[in-house]
């Protein structure tokens, strides 16, 4: 099972999502408050689920409605993903994969762990 690791940075809160393996799945944005970074780990454990995946690597690829994980590809050419919530907002962003597959792995394991991987602080 993976796990939610909150830490303090110098601007306010963050938090990654690792999986059992303890490779980092998901990041956050750096949140003002620890309250609003656990909200936002609350917010990537219901959209998760729900979330579609809209492959904007394809010519004319279907728009899909939030909640949903935008896969594209990055100036380096390389595949990279971000969850959006309901409202729009981006909630959780992947790291660059070489291979199509690989991001289809990261959002998969993210489906996966989000909803059941505990929240513990990180170790400084």
């Amino acid at each position: 099972m993976g796990k939610f690791e909150v830490k303090e940075v110098k601007t306010g809160f963050k938090f990654n999502l690792k999986a059992g393996n303890g490779e980092i799945i998901a990041v956050s944005e750096v949140y003002s408050t620890e309250k609003a970074c656990l909200n936002g780990i609350e917010s990537v454990r219901t959209n998760a689920v729900a979330a579609e995946i809209e492959d904007q690597t394809v010519e004319n690829y279907e728009a899909k409605k939030h909640p949903k994980f935008e896969m594209y590809q990055d100036k380096a050419g390389e595949y990279r993903f971000r969850l959006k919530a309901k409202n729009g907002e981006i909630i959780a962003t992947g790291e660059s994969y070489k291979a199509k597959a690989g991001c289809l792995n990261g959002i998969d394991s993210i489906k996966r762990n989000a909803p059941e991987s505990p929240v513990v602080k990180a170790e400084a």
